[in-house]
């Protein structure tokens, strides 16, 4: 019988910078859906990749001293590494500067310009360097950047662009009669409301400022923006290209793409940019855009400039990766914005992963091999608590499926452990241990063993889309044998070490563990984290990533000054500045405005020091930034940050050598 296909694809991360665990909770939500629509049956595609061009990533590579290309196999290289660590089953990851990718960007570039769905004009307005965006006047929120609150340089320049008002109406329609186009509701309101409704501005997809990135083959001095480059990987994944006499069986399979999977910040590019330009190139748009909610930090969004990134390889290390996974899909809702600290980490980890999940693994195999040396009993003796086991288990499954299909993943987790609690509490209300010490009770003991264990593989076969490896160690701990064959012949087929999946329909159903069969030993499947010494563990780290040590911090402090931990000094972070431009702040004889380089990104701060350093005599100097204050708004500007400087009477600002990178951590 042939297979329905599914195509599902990410957002590519932009190759600047390593990616933190909200980055990372994205490609494993698609990878639970991509193994979902496995274990239904599904032929699956699933893309994600690296955005390699753009300003910034020329930036950061001449701050780091190489090539842009280097820059960014380095980022991808190290982005993938942490894909792969996470069991991620991606079937093809593009980066936009292969070859192939280019060719067809600039041949789909060319096509919308011959068809005058493309044209030349003049650029003037706003621009966010970190989000690679075009803003207008009424767009920017004092002198910042809208989406990311950075702030924006003045640009002017001969660029191309796309007439998203030439499709606006039909875009619009499209929208109303398609309702399940864009998801959550809330993602589609903003869309509507914000942005079509109020009308469309033609989009600027063309730069002349920089130079790394797809240039216009008929048109020197010019590279293809983002909007077209990095959007088109979603076709050029699957071997599309204009050019093409005819288009691959890959790209006649699988397009249109049945979900993409995004950040919610970026829903208007895909539901508007990525839209127009497939309808210009009489293609079918996707029949799903998902714009997934972010992880924060607490109730902060995750930035570097904040000081509260996590990163999910650095999470595995205690939690193990199905941990990281299991927190990555239980813990975002569906529209609402999921939230990740340490305590919250551990706490969940210990209370489902551990007791939950892990004691009722290790206490239903241990009893099974003392009470009956590992041989599966048959049900014989049921009594009518086990049908409320088995209701539990259907449910289970039910709410899987159902949840799945319509992309509310926390909840489907949530379900597969509301039968691991229902589990538990079955050994609570059955006693097996007494009814042990009762030669006529051991018909009943058999059949309690035996709706255990057969709940146990439910769960696992159910739990290989979300924490696949604890899963097959489930199963190989019952020595299910027909799901282990199962999983080594599908992970042949799908190519994937790790990606052996388990079709629902045959192994999801209460029953199927066979009588007379063995269990195996039983394990610790996750081992409890200690909070204590987790964070005795985690400040002790930071302590010896940081040059200074303790005992510069327990040295008599001059009179008045208050002693501060390490931990309090940690918090602090100091970064190296380049003084690119100073001016002085109008009627304020103290201030000065400087704006300053730190790589990747500038900060404007304003500063004291007036009296004492002349603007011209600051400019190329490099400076001690303390990067994580909280912005000030002084004299009406609003000041990102503090230089360091020594004195009171006379200042004296302390200064670093030419040759310290900006960006650069001060130990």
């Amino acid at each position: 019988m042939k297979k329905e296909k599914f195509y599902i694809t990410t957002a590519i991360p932009y190759a600047s910078q390593k990616p933190h665990f909200g980055n990372t909770a994205e490609i494993i939500t698609a990878d639970a859906i991509a193994r979902y629509r496995r274990a239904m049956g599904y032929e699956v595609y699933f893309c994600t990749g690296t955005d390699e061009h753009g300003q910034k990533i020329e930036n950061c590579a001449a701050e780091a001293g190489i090539s842009p290309q280097e820059y960014a196999d380095r980022v991808s290289s190290e982005l993938r590494g942490i894909w792969d660590l996470m069991n991620t089953t991606y079937d093809k990851f593009i980066r936009t500067t292969d070859d192939y990718h280019v060719r067809a960007v600039q041949n789909i570039f060319r096509k919308l310009y011959q068809q005058g769905d493309i044209y030349k004009s003049v650029y003037e307005g706003w621009y966010c360097v970190p989000d690679e965006s075009f803003y207008t006047d009424t767009q920017i929120v004092d002198g910042k950047c809208p989406d990311c609150g950075r702030p924006v340089q003045k640009a002017k320049e001969e660029a191309y662009f796309l007439r998203l008002t030439k499709y606006a109406d039909r875009l619009i329609e499209y929208i109303n009669e398609n309702p399940g186009f864009i998801e959550p509701e809330s993602r589609k309101r903003e869309m509507m409301n914000n942005f079509l409704l109020s009308g469309l501005q033609d989009l600027c997809v063309s730069r002349t400022s920089f130079k790394w990135g797809v240039p216009v083959n008929f048109d020197e001095g010019h590279v293809i923006y983002v909007w077209i480059d990095a959007l088109s990987n979603y076709i050029t994944a699957l071997g599309y290209d204009p050019a093409n006499k005819r288009q691959p069986e890959l790209f006649n399979k699988f397009w249109p793409a049945d979900v993409h999977i995004i950040g919610k910040d970026i829903v208007r590019f895909h539901s508007i940019y990525w839209s127009v330009i497939l309808m210009a190139l009489g293609l079918p748009l996707p029949k799903k855009i998902f714009g997934r909610p972010w992880t924060n930090f607490g109730v902060d969004k995750m930035s570097k400039s904040r000081g509260n990134v996590i990163y999910a390889d650095d999470l595995a290390r205690d939690f193990t990766v199905d941990g990281v996974r299991y927190y990555a899909l239980a813990e975002t809702p569906y529209a609402t914005d999921g939230s990740i600290t340490y305590e919250l980490m551990i706490s969940r980890y210990n209370t489902e992963l551990v007791n939950n999940l892990g004691n009722l693994f290790k206490r239903t195999l241990d009893m099974q091999k003392k009470y009956y040396g590992g041989v599966v009993q048959p049900p014989t003796s049921p009594e009518p608590l086990d049908d409320e086991l088995r209701a539990a288990a259907t449910d289970a499954y039910a709410t899987v499926v159902k949840c799945m299909d319509t992309y509310h993943i926390a909840d489907a987790v949530a379900g597969i452990f509301s039968l691991l609690h229902r589990a538990n509490k079955y050994i609570d209300e059955t006693l097996p241990w007494t009814l042990y010490k009762d030669e006529t009770k051991h018909a009943r003991l058999g059949t309690v063993l035996y709706n255990l264990l057969e709940s146990l593989r439910v769960a696992a076969v159910l739990l290989m889309p979300f924490i696949p490896h604890s899963a097959e160690e489930i199963l190989k701990g019952l020595n299910a044998k027909p799901e282990l064959d199962a999983l080594e012949k599908t992970a042949k087929e799908t190519g994937h070490k790790n990606g052996g999946y388990l079709l629902f329909s045959e192994f999801a159903r209460f029953g199927g563990l066979v009588p007379g069969s063995v269990t195996g030993e039983s394990k610790v499947l996750f081992a409890r984290v200690d909070e204590k010494a987790f964070f005795e563990k985690l400040r002790a780290e930071k302590q010896s990533a940081e040059s200074g040590s303790r005992a510069q911090n327990e040295t008599a402090m001059p009179e008045g000054c208050a002693l501060i931990s390490i931990d309090d000094f940690m918090n602090v972070e100091l970064r190296s500045a380049k003084v690119i431009s100073a001016e002085a702040v109008p009627k304020a004889k103290k201030l000065l405005k400087l704006n300053l380089d730190l790589g990747c990104e500038q900060r404007q701060v304003v500063s004291g020091i007036a009296k004492f350093y002349k603007p011209e005599e600051l400019i190329g100097r490099n400076v001690v930034l303390v990067a994580n204050l909280k912005p000030a708004t002084i004299c009406g500007i609003e000041s990102q940050g503090m230089i360091l400087a020594s004195g009171e009477e006379t200042i004296r600002v302390v200064f670093l050598s030419d040759d310290t990178p900006p960006g650069e951590r001060i130990r």
